[in-house]
Protein backbone atom coordinates (compact mmCIF):
# COMPACT_ATOMS: atom_id res chain seq x y z
CA UNK A 1 0.00 0.00 0.00
CA UNK A 2 1.72 3.46 -1.13
CA UNK A 3 0.20 6.03 1.01
CA UNK A 4 1.37 9.78 2.09
CA UNK A 5 1.26 10.47 5.45
CA UNK A 6 1.46 14.29 5.08
CA UNK A 7 -2.04 14.52 2.48
CA UNK A 8 -3.99 11.08 3.83
CA UNK A 9 -4.13 11.73 7.47
CA UNK A 10 -2.24 14.62 8.46
CA UNK A 11 -1.90 14.05 11.72
CA UNK A 12 -1.14 10.79 14.19
CA UNK A 13 -4.63 10.93 15.68
CA UNK A 14 -6.25 10.52 12.39
CA UNK A 15 -3.60 7.75 11.34
CA UNK A 16 -5.14 6.11 14.18
CA UNK A 17 -8.34 6.51 13.39
CA UNK A 18 -7.72 5.08 9.89
CA UNK A 19 -5.90 2.10 10.74
CA UNK A 20 -8.31 1.18 13.35
CA UNK A 21 -11.07 0.84 9.86
CA UNK A 22 -8.85 -0.39 7.89
CA UNK A 23 -7.30 -2.76 10.17
CA UNK A 24 -10.10 -3.65 12.67
CA UNK A 25 -9.25 -6.74 14.56
CA UNK A 26 -5.91 -7.45 13.26
CA UNK A 27 -3.00 -7.32 15.93
CA UNK A 28 -1.38 -4.26 16.27
CA UNK A 29 0.88 -4.54 19.47
CA UNK A 30 2.05 -8.01 20.89
CA UNK A 31 3.72 -7.62 23.86
CA UNK A 32 3.90 -11.00 26.21
CA UNK A 33 0.01 -11.77 27.40
CA UNK A 34 -1.29 -8.53 25.76
CA UNK A 35 -2.94 -8.32 22.41
CA UNK A 36 -4.14 -5.32 21.49
CA UNK A 37 -5.83 -5.10 18.28
CA UNK A 38 -5.74 -1.76 16.09
CA UNK A 39 -9.25 -1.32 17.32
CA UNK A 40 -8.02 -1.57 20.97
CA UNK A 41 -5.54 0.43 20.38
CA UNK A 42 -7.62 3.40 18.75
CA UNK A 43 -9.92 2.71 22.17
CA UNK A 44 -7.07 3.08 24.54
CA UNK A 45 -5.18 6.09 23.06
CA UNK A 46 -8.67 7.85 23.06
CA UNK A 47 -9.23 6.61 26.89
CA UNK A 48 -5.62 8.05 27.42
CA UNK A 49 -6.29 11.17 25.71
CA UNK A 50 -9.51 12.05 27.69
CA UNK A 51 -7.09 11.77 30.82
CA UNK A 52 -4.90 14.20 29.73
CA UNK A 53 -7.39 16.55 28.55
CA UNK A 54 -8.24 16.27 32.43
CA UNK A 55 -5.34 16.65 33.99
CA UNK A 56 -4.89 20.30 32.00
CA UNK A 57 -2.97 19.29 29.44
CA UNK A 58 -3.81 21.93 26.54
CA UNK A 59 -2.80 22.22 22.52
CA UNK A 60 0.95 22.61 22.00
CA UNK A 61 2.07 21.29 25.86
CA UNK A 62 4.89 19.04 26.41
CA UNK A 63 4.14 15.50 28.07
CA UNK A 64 7.52 12.99 28.55
CA UNK A 65 7.66 9.58 28.37
CA UNK A 66 10.68 7.88 30.20
CA UNK A 67 9.81 4.00 29.49
CA UNK A 68 11.23 1.44 27.87
CA UNK A 69 9.79 -0.44 25.00
CA UNK A 70 6.62 -1.75 26.61
CA UNK A 71 2.70 -1.28 24.33
CA UNK A 72 1.71 1.14 27.40
CA UNK A 73 4.18 3.24 25.61
CA UNK A 74 2.38 3.30 22.63
CA UNK A 75 -1.12 3.82 23.94
CA UNK A 76 0.32 6.72 25.83
CA UNK A 77 1.97 8.49 22.89
CA UNK A 78 -0.88 8.14 20.77
CA UNK A 79 -3.29 9.04 23.75
CA UNK A 80 -1.53 12.28 24.34
CA UNK A 81 -1.21 13.40 20.35
CA UNK A 82 -5.06 12.76 20.42
CA UNK A 83 -4.90 15.40 23.24
CA UNK A 84 -2.73 18.16 21.01
CA UNK A 85 0.09 17.78 23.48
CA UNK A 86 4.04 17.24 21.98
CA UNK A 87 5.79 14.37 22.73
CA UNK A 88 9.19 14.36 24.93
CA UNK A 89 11.05 11.23 24.80
CA UNK A 90 13.42 10.91 27.73
CA UNK A 91 16.30 8.12 27.10
CA UNK A 92 15.82 5.13 29.71
CA UNK A 93 19.23 5.35 30.32
CA UNK A 94 19.29 9.06 31.70
CA UNK A 95 20.24 9.22 34.86
CA UNK A 96 18.24 12.00 37.39
CA UNK A 97 19.91 15.10 36.89
CA UNK A 98 19.79 14.48 32.74
CA UNK A 99 15.62 13.96 32.96
CA UNK A 100 15.42 16.69 35.07
CA UNK A 101 17.45 19.02 32.76
CA UNK A 102 15.21 17.98 29.91
CA UNK A 103 11.70 18.17 31.78
CA UNK A 104 12.84 21.61 32.92
CA UNK A 105 13.96 22.64 29.33
CA UNK A 106 10.66 21.43 27.28
CA UNK A 107 8.01 22.80 30.23
CA UNK A 108 6.96 19.18 30.20
CA UNK A 109 3.71 19.32 32.10
CA UNK A 110 3.60 15.60 32.85
CA UNK A 111 5.61 12.70 33.01
CA UNK A 112 4.64 9.22 32.50
CA UNK A 113 7.19 6.92 33.56
CA UNK A 114 8.10 3.62 34.97
CA UNK A 115 9.29 2.11 38.93
CA UNK A 116 12.25 -1.02 38.60
CA UNK A 117 12.96 -1.32 35.44
CA UNK A 118 16.54 -2.42 34.93
CA UNK A 119 16.38 -1.86 39.20
CA UNK A 120 16.14 2.05 38.09
CA UNK A 121 13.40 3.96 40.50
CA UNK A 122 13.05 6.75 37.95
CA UNK A 123 10.75 8.56 40.36
CA UNK A 124 13.32 9.02 43.18
CA UNK A 125 15.92 9.68 40.41
CA UNK A 126 14.16 12.80 39.34
CA UNK A 127 13.19 13.37 43.07
CA UNK A 128 16.60 13.47 43.59
CA UNK A 129 18.01 15.69 41.18
CA UNK A 130 15.35 18.19 41.66
CA UNK A 131 11.99 18.02 40.04
CA UNK A 132 11.09 20.80 37.97
CA UNK A 133 8.47 23.49 38.78
CA UNK A 134 6.97 22.95 35.63
CA UNK A 135 6.18 18.77 35.90
CA UNK A 136 2.54 19.12 37.61
CA UNK A 137 1.72 15.10 37.91
CA UNK A 138 3.81 12.15 37.27
CA UNK A 139 2.20 8.89 36.32
CA UNK A 140 3.51 5.20 36.48
CA UNK A 141 2.65 2.90 33.67
CA UNK A 142 4.23 -0.04 35.57
CA UNK A 143 5.88 -0.85 39.28
CA UNK A 144 5.22 0.64 42.47
CA UNK A 145 3.55 3.46 42.92
CA UNK A 146 5.17 6.50 44.85
CA UNK A 147 2.16 8.43 46.64
CA UNK A 148 3.29 11.63 45.14
CA UNK A 149 2.08 9.89 41.60
CA UNK A 150 -0.37 8.05 40.00
CA UNK A 151 -0.87 4.33 38.43
CA UNK A 152 -1.95 4.21 34.78
CA UNK A 153 -5.12 2.78 35.28
CA UNK A 154 -6.02 5.65 38.00
CA UNK A 155 -4.94 8.09 35.50
CA UNK A 156 -7.05 6.75 32.72
CA UNK A 157 -10.08 6.65 35.12
CA UNK A 158 -9.57 9.96 35.95
CA UNK A 159 -10.67 11.23 32.16
CA UNK A 160 -13.92 9.62 32.48
CA UNK A 161 -15.82 12.62 32.64
CA UNK A 162 -14.18 13.69 29.26
CA UNK A 163 -16.97 13.28 26.80
CA UNK A 164 -16.17 12.03 22.84
CA UNK A 165 -17.26 15.64 21.31
CA UNK A 166 -14.79 17.26 23.43
CA UNK A 167 -11.71 14.99 22.20
CA UNK A 168 -12.94 15.20 18.73
CA UNK A 169 -12.96 18.61 18.86
CA UNK A 170 -9.05 18.67 19.97
CA UNK A 171 -8.14 15.65 17.15
CA UNK A 172 -9.81 18.19 14.38
CA UNK A 173 -7.93 20.94 16.07
CA UNK A 174 -4.87 19.58 14.36
CA UNK A 175 -3.44 19.94 11.37
CA UNK A 176 -0.25 18.46 9.61
CA UNK A 177 2.21 21.78 10.46
CA UNK A 178 1.10 21.08 14.09
CA UNK A 179 4.31 20.05 15.97
CA UNK A 180 3.91 16.24 17.07
CA UNK A 181 7.80 15.57 19.13
CA UNK A 182 10.71 16.85 20.47
CA UNK A 183 13.48 14.92 20.66
CA UNK A 184 16.14 16.13 22.69
CA UNK A 185 20.07 15.48 21.03
CA UNK A 186 23.01 15.90 22.28
CA UNK A 187 25.29 18.51 20.19
CA UNK A 188 28.49 19.59 20.21
CA UNK A 189 28.50 22.01 22.66
CA UNK A 190 27.80 19.78 25.31
CA UNK A 191 24.43 20.52 25.89
CA UNK A 192 21.30 18.74 24.45
CA UNK A 193 19.14 20.61 21.87
CA UNK A 194 15.55 19.92 21.41
CA UNK A 195 14.66 18.92 17.69
CA UNK A 196 11.33 19.96 16.69
CA UNK A 197 9.10 18.15 14.08
CA UNK A 198 5.68 18.33 13.12
CA UNK A 199 3.06 15.62 12.49
CA UNK A 200 3.04 15.92 8.61
CA UNK A 201 6.69 15.58 8.10
CA UNK A 202 6.62 12.62 10.31
CA UNK A 203 3.91 10.81 8.21
CA UNK A 204 5.13 11.86 5.22
CA UNK A 205 9.07 10.58 5.46
CA UNK A 206 8.22 6.83 7.38
CA UNK A 207 5.01 6.11 4.63
CA UNK A 208 8.18 6.82 1.93
CA UNK A 209 10.65 4.70 4.25
CA UNK A 210 8.16 2.06 4.67
CA UNK A 211 7.44 1.90 1.10
CA UNK A 212 10.99 1.72 -0.10
CA UNK A 213 12.43 -1.18 2.71
CA UNK A 214 9.26 -2.84 1.81
CA UNK A 215 7.06 -3.29 5.07
CA UNK A 216 4.39 -4.87 4.11
CA UNK A 217 0.79 -5.35 5.94
CA UNK A 218 0.39 -8.14 8.46
CA UNK A 219 4.67 -8.14 8.33
CA UNK A 220 5.13 -9.05 12.26
CA UNK A 221 7.75 -6.19 13.12
CA UNK A 222 10.41 -6.95 16.46
CA UNK A 223 11.29 -3.44 17.49
CA UNK A 224 14.14 -3.53 19.42
CA UNK A 225 15.10 0.10 18.72
CA UNK A 226 13.92 1.89 21.97
CA UNK A 227 10.80 3.67 21.22
CA UNK A 228 12.54 6.90 23.00
CA UNK A 229 14.56 6.98 19.83
CA UNK A 230 13.53 9.00 16.37
CA UNK A 231 13.98 5.18 14.60
CA UNK A 232 11.96 3.06 17.11
CA UNK A 233 9.25 5.82 17.52
CA UNK A 234 8.83 6.89 13.94
CA UNK A 235 10.08 3.90 11.88
CA UNK A 236 8.27 1.40 14.22
CA UNK A 237 5.24 2.96 15.83
CA UNK A 238 4.16 5.36 12.78
CA UNK A 239 5.50 2.85 10.63
CA UNK A 240 3.93 -0.16 12.09
CA UNK A 241 0.30 2.04 12.01
CA UNK A 242 0.53 3.05 8.72
CA UNK A 243 1.47 -0.19 6.90
CA UNK A 244 -0.80 -2.15 9.28
CA UNK A 245 1.77 -4.68 10.80
CA UNK A 246 2.01 -5.67 13.88
CA UNK A 247 4.46 -4.62 16.32
CA UNK A 248 6.39 -6.52 19.05
CA UNK A 249 8.13 -4.48 21.60
CA UNK A 250 11.48 -5.34 23.14
CA UNK A 251 12.18 -3.89 26.29
CA UNK A 252 15.87 -5.25 26.57
CA UNK A 253 18.58 -5.94 23.56
CA UNK A 254 19.05 -9.26 24.46
CA UNK A 255 20.75 -11.54 21.78
CA UNK A 256 19.66 -15.01 22.79
CA UNK A 257 16.02 -13.44 23.63
CA UNK A 258 15.65 -11.62 20.42
CA UNK A 259 16.45 -15.18 18.57
CA UNK A 260 13.54 -16.52 20.49
CA UNK A 261 11.39 -14.71 20.07
CA UNK A 262 11.93 -14.17 15.94
CA UNK A 263 11.47 -18.64 16.64
CA UNK A 264 8.76 -17.91 18.36
CA UNK A 265 6.55 -15.41 17.21
CA UNK A 266 7.15 -15.89 13.78
CA UNK A 267 9.03 -12.59 13.19
CA UNK A 268 9.32 -10.95 9.35
CA UNK A 269 10.87 -7.49 10.38
CA UNK A 270 14.11 -7.01 12.41
CA UNK A 271 15.91 -3.21 12.28
CA UNK A 272 19.24 -3.07 14.26
CA UNK A 273 22.62 -2.02 13.98
CA UNK A 274 25.32 -4.10 12.01
CA UNK A 275 26.44 -5.68 15.44
CA UNK A 276 23.06 -7.42 16.08
CA UNK A 277 23.05 -9.54 12.57
CA UNK A 278 26.55 -10.25 13.23
CA UNK A 279 26.12 -11.28 17.11
CA UNK A 280 23.44 -13.81 15.11
CA UNK A 281 25.10 -14.90 12.71
CA UNK A 282 28.08 -15.99 15.28
CA UNK A 283 25.86 -16.73 17.74
CA UNK A 284 26.35 -21.03 18.70
CA UNK A 285 22.62 -21.75 19.05
CA UNK A 286 22.15 -20.40 15.13
CA UNK A 287 22.21 -23.92 13.69
CA UNK A 288 18.96 -24.93 16.57
CA UNK A 289 17.13 -21.92 16.50
CA UNK A 290 14.45 -21.79 13.34
CA UNK A 291 14.84 -17.97 11.82
CA UNK A 292 13.26 -19.08 8.29
CA UNK A 293 10.30 -16.39 9.00
CA UNK A 294 12.91 -13.56 8.97
CA UNK A 295 12.46 -11.34 5.19
CA UNK A 296 13.12 -8.13 5.90
CA UNK A 297 16.25 -6.68 7.65
CA UNK A 298 16.95 -2.77 8.16
CA UNK A 299 20.16 -1.62 9.77
CA UNK A 300 23.39 1.64 9.31
CA UNK A 301 25.04 3.83 11.38
CA UNK A 302 28.01 2.26 10.62
CA UNK A 303 30.25 0.59 8.11
CA UNK A 304 29.67 -2.77 7.33
CA UNK A 305 31.37 -5.20 5.90
CA UNK A 306 30.08 -6.76 2.36
CA UNK A 307 30.69 -9.98 3.77
CA UNK A 308 27.86 -9.14 6.37
CA UNK A 309 25.28 -8.49 4.05
CA UNK A 310 26.04 -11.77 2.17
CA UNK A 311 25.67 -13.66 5.12
CA UNK A 312 22.55 -11.89 5.86
CA UNK A 313 20.65 -12.81 2.82
CA UNK A 314 22.63 -16.66 2.19
CA UNK A 315 22.41 -17.64 5.71
CA UNK A 316 19.80 -16.22 7.45
CA UNK A 317 17.54 -16.37 3.64
CA UNK A 318 16.57 -12.92 3.87
CA UNK A 319 14.73 -11.47 1.09
CA UNK A 320 15.82 -7.99 1.45
CA UNK A 321 18.56 -6.20 3.69
CA UNK A 322 18.19 -2.71 3.55
CA UNK A 323 21.05 0.30 4.79
CA UNK A 324 19.95 4.19 5.47
CA UNK A 325 20.99 7.33 7.24
CA UNK A 326 19.24 9.38 8.59
CA UNK A 327 19.39 12.26 11.35
CA UNK A 328 17.38 13.53 14.16
CA UNK A 329 17.24 16.91 12.68
CA UNK A 330 15.57 15.33 9.44
CA UNK A 331 13.09 13.50 11.16
CA UNK A 332 15.38 10.46 11.30
CA UNK A 333 15.60 9.52 7.63
CA UNK A 334 17.86 10.88 4.94
CA UNK A 335 18.86 7.98 2.13
CA UNK A 336 18.23 5.04 2.43
CA UNK A 337 19.21 1.67 -0.74
CA UNK A 338 17.06 0.36 -2.72
CA UNK A 339 15.83 -3.32 -2.25
CA UNK A 340 17.57 -4.27 -5.53
CA UNK A 341 20.79 -2.66 -4.87
CA UNK A 342 23.74 -5.07 -4.82
CA UNK A 343 25.34 -6.02 -1.65
CA UNK A 344 28.50 -3.70 -2.06
CA UNK A 345 26.14 -1.00 -2.88
CA UNK A 346 24.05 -1.99 0.39
CA UNK A 347 27.39 -2.37 2.05
CA UNK A 348 29.30 0.14 1.15
CA UNK A 349 26.67 3.34 0.92
CA UNK A 350 23.80 4.55 2.69
CA UNK A 351 21.56 4.60 -0.33
CA UNK A 352 19.90 7.88 -2.16
CA UNK A 353 17.81 10.81 -1.36
CA UNK A 354 14.40 9.42 -0.18
CA UNK A 355 11.63 10.51 -2.39
CA UNK A 356 11.15 14.98 -2.78
CA UNK A 357 14.38 15.11 -0.76
CA UNK A 358 17.59 17.13 -1.96
CA UNK A 359 21.15 15.58 -0.69
CA UNK A 360 24.01 17.49 -1.39
CA UNK A 361 27.96 17.33 -0.22
CA UNK A 362 29.36 20.79 -0.06
CA UNK A 363 32.43 22.74 0.41
CA UNK A 364 32.70 25.38 3.47
CA UNK A 365 31.23 27.90 1.09
CA UNK A 366 28.48 25.72 0.51
CA UNK A 367 29.05 24.56 -3.04
CA UNK A 368 28.93 21.42 -3.91
CA UNK A 369 31.75 19.52 -4.00
CA UNK A 370 32.03 17.24 -7.65
CA UNK A 371 30.65 13.80 -6.88
CA UNK A 372 33.18 11.57 -5.44
CA UNK A 373 34.74 13.96 -3.48
CA UNK A 374 34.10 14.28 0.08
CA UNK A 375 32.55 17.45 1.45
CA UNK A 376 29.56 17.95 4.42
CA UNK A 377 26.14 16.74 3.69
CA UNK A 378 23.44 19.70 3.55
CA UNK A 379 19.47 18.48 3.22
CA UNK A 380 17.03 20.27 1.98
CA UNK A 381 12.91 19.35 1.97
CA UNK A 382 9.81 18.66 3.82
CA UNK A 383 11.44 16.18 6.00
CA UNK A 384 14.00 18.98 7.92
CA UNK A 385 13.43 19.92 11.65
CA UNK A 386 11.49 22.95 12.21
CA UNK A 387 14.10 24.27 14.43
CA UNK A 388 15.74 23.25 18.06
CA UNK A 389 13.50 24.10 20.44
CA UNK A 390 13.64 27.94 22.36
CA UNK A 391 17.35 27.86 20.74
CA UNK A 392 16.55 30.18 17.73
CA UNK A 393 20.71 30.87 17.12
CA UNK A 394 21.29 27.36 17.17
CA UNK A 395 18.47 26.82 14.35
CA UNK A 396 20.32 29.10 12.24
CA UNK A 397 23.37 27.79 12.50
CA UNK A 398 21.75 24.67 11.30
CA UNK A 399 19.71 25.81 8.94
CA UNK A 400 20.85 27.66 6.11
CA UNK A 401 18.89 30.87 4.24
CA UNK A 402 18.47 28.18 1.51
CA UNK A 403 16.70 25.95 4.21
CA UNK A 404 19.64 23.59 3.69
CA UNK A 405 20.37 21.72 6.91
CA UNK A 406 23.85 21.24 7.77
CA UNK A 407 24.34 17.97 9.25
CA UNK A 408 27.81 17.90 9.95
CA UNK A 409 28.67 14.76 8.88
CA UNK A 410 30.98 14.03 6.10
CA UNK A 411 30.12 12.38 2.80
CA UNK A 412 30.89 10.94 -0.64
CA UNK A 413 28.29 10.94 -3.26
CA UNK A 414 28.62 8.74 -5.99
CA UNK A 415 27.35 9.13 -9.87
CA UNK A 416 24.53 7.31 -8.89
CA UNK A 417 23.78 9.72 -6.15
CA UNK A 418 24.19 7.07 -3.35
CA UNK A 419 25.98 8.53 -0.27
CA UNK A 420 28.76 7.24 1.42
CA UNK A 421 29.46 8.55 5.11
CA UNK A 422 33.01 9.19 5.89
CA UNK A 423 33.60 10.72 8.71
CA UNK A 424 31.02 11.36 11.94
CA UNK A 425 29.48 14.92 12.94
CA UNK A 426 32.09 16.42 14.61
CA UNK A 427 34.11 13.56 17.16
CA UNK A 428 30.85 11.94 17.50
CA UNK A 429 31.14 8.14 18.36
CA UNK A 430 28.51 5.36 18.83
CA UNK A 431 28.29 3.63 21.26
CA UNK A 432 26.15 -0.04 20.89
CA UNK A 433 24.27 2.47 18.72
CA UNK A 434 23.81 5.41 20.91
CA UNK A 435 25.40 8.49 19.55
CA UNK A 436 27.85 9.70 22.48
CA UNK A 437 28.94 13.37 22.42
CA UNK A 438 33.01 13.94 23.72
CA UNK A 439 31.89 17.83 24.22
CA UNK A 440 28.69 16.52 26.35
CA UNK A 441 31.07 13.77 28.97
CA UNK A 442 33.67 16.56 29.01
CA UNK A 443 31.27 19.12 30.42
CA UNK A 444 30.46 17.11 33.29
CA UNK A 445 34.01 15.33 33.95
CA UNK A 446 35.35 18.86 33.94
CA UNK A 447 32.93 19.38 37.32
CA UNK A 448 35.50 17.16 39.16
CA UNK A 449 37.53 18.94 41.46
CA UNK A 450 40.55 16.62 40.61
CA UNK A 451 40.40 17.28 37.03
CA UNK A 452 41.85 20.26 35.42
CA UNK A 453 41.90 19.47 31.40
CA UNK A 454 39.95 16.33 29.81
CA UNK A 455 39.44 14.99 26.44
CA UNK A 456 36.86 12.25 25.56
CA UNK A 457 37.31 10.27 22.10
CA UNK A 458 35.99 6.95 20.91
CA UNK A 459 38.04 4.06 20.27
CA UNK A 460 36.58 0.75 18.60
CA UNK A 461 35.20 -2.46 20.16
CA UNK A 462 34.37 -5.84 19.21
CA UNK A 463 30.76 -5.61 20.95
CA UNK A 464 29.33 -2.08 20.88
CA UNK A 465 31.53 -0.50 18.24
CA UNK A 466 33.21 1.96 19.86
CA UNK A 467 33.31 3.26 23.36
CA UNK A 468 34.71 6.43 24.93
CA UNK A 469 37.83 6.76 26.45
CA UNK A 470 39.29 9.61 28.66
CA UNK A 471 42.42 11.65 28.76
CA UNK A 472 42.71 13.33 31.66
CA UNK A 473 45.15 16.13 33.23
CA UNK A 474 45.10 16.29 36.63
CA UNK A 475 45.30 19.44 38.64
CA UNK A 476 48.35 20.16 40.40
CA UNK A 477 49.27 18.37 43.44
CA UNK A 478 45.78 16.67 43.12
CA UNK A 479 45.91 12.64 42.09
CA UNK A 480 43.39 10.99 40.23
CA UNK A 481 42.87 7.16 40.56
CA UNK A 482 41.04 5.79 37.19
CA UNK A 483 38.71 2.95 38.50
CA UNK A 484 37.31 5.75 40.89
CA UNK A 485 36.99 8.18 37.84
CA UNK A 486 35.01 6.17 36.35
CA UNK A 487 32.60 5.38 38.69
CA UNK A 488 32.20 8.71 39.67
CA UNK A 489 30.95 9.13 35.98
CA UNK A 490 28.69 6.48 35.75
CA UNK A 491 26.81 8.17 38.68
CA UNK A 492 26.22 11.45 36.80
CA UNK A 493 25.69 9.87 33.78
CA UNK A 494 23.58 7.19 31.07
CA UNK A 495 26.13 4.30 31.07
CA UNK A 496 26.80 4.88 27.03
CA UNK A 497 28.24 8.05 28.03
CA UNK A 498 30.69 7.02 30.48
CA UNK A 499 34.13 6.49 29.63
CA UNK A 500 35.36 2.69 29.48
CA UNK A 501 38.61 3.56 30.10
CA UNK A 502 40.81 6.73 31.83
CA UNK A 503 44.20 7.66 31.07
CA UNK A 504 45.64 10.14 33.26
CA UNK A 505 48.36 12.23 31.05
CA UNK A 506 50.58 15.32 31.75
CA UNK A 507 49.58 17.16 28.90
CA UNK A 508 47.19 17.00 25.95
CA UNK A 509 48.43 17.24 22.26
CA UNK A 510 47.40 20.51 20.76
CA UNK A 511 47.57 22.61 17.49
CA UNK A 512 48.97 25.78 16.75
CA UNK A 513 45.56 27.90 17.80
CA UNK A 514 45.44 25.59 21.02
CA UNK A 515 42.62 23.21 19.71
CA UNK A 516 43.31 19.61 21.01
CA UNK A 517 44.13 17.35 18.23
CA UNK A 518 41.73 14.35 18.76
CA UNK A 519 42.94 12.86 15.78
CA UNK A 520 46.28 11.81 17.69
CA UNK A 521 44.00 10.68 20.78
CA UNK A 522 41.87 8.46 18.68
CA UNK A 523 45.50 6.45 17.30
CA UNK A 524 46.44 6.32 20.77
CA UNK A 525 43.15 5.48 22.44
CA UNK A 526 42.60 2.75 20.18
CA UNK A 527 46.22 1.13 20.72
CA UNK A 528 46.10 1.65 24.46
CA UNK A 529 42.41 0.43 24.55
CA UNK A 530 43.46 -2.95 22.06
CA UNK A 531 46.24 -3.60 24.15
CA UNK A 532 44.09 -4.44 27.60
CA UNK A 533 41.52 -6.12 26.20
Amino acid sequence: MTVRGDLVWGTTPRLVHEAAERMADAPAIVDGDVTLSFVDLRDQARAAAKAFIAAGVGSGDRVSIWAPNIWEWVVALLGLHAAGAVLVPLNTRYKGHEAADVLARSGAKVLVTVNGFLGNDYPALLAQAGTPATLERTVILRGEVPASALGWEEFVASGGAVDDAALDERIDSLGPLDLSDILFTSGTTGRPKGVMTAHGQNLRAFSSWAELVGLREGDRYLVVNPFFHSFGYKAGILAGLMIGATLYPQAVFDVPETMARIERDRITMLPGPPTLYQSILNHPDLGTTDLSSLRLAVTGAASIPVELIVRMRDELKLESVITAYGLTEACGVVTACRADDDPETIATTSGRAIPDVEVRCVDDDGEEVARGEPGEVVVRGYNVMQGYFDDPEATAEAIDVDGWLHTGDIGVMDDRGYLRITDRKKDMFIVGGFNAYPAEIENVMAAHEAIAQVAVVGAPDERLGEVGVAFVVPRPGASIDEEALVAWCRERMANYKVPRQVLVVDELPLNATGKVLKYELRERAASELGGRR
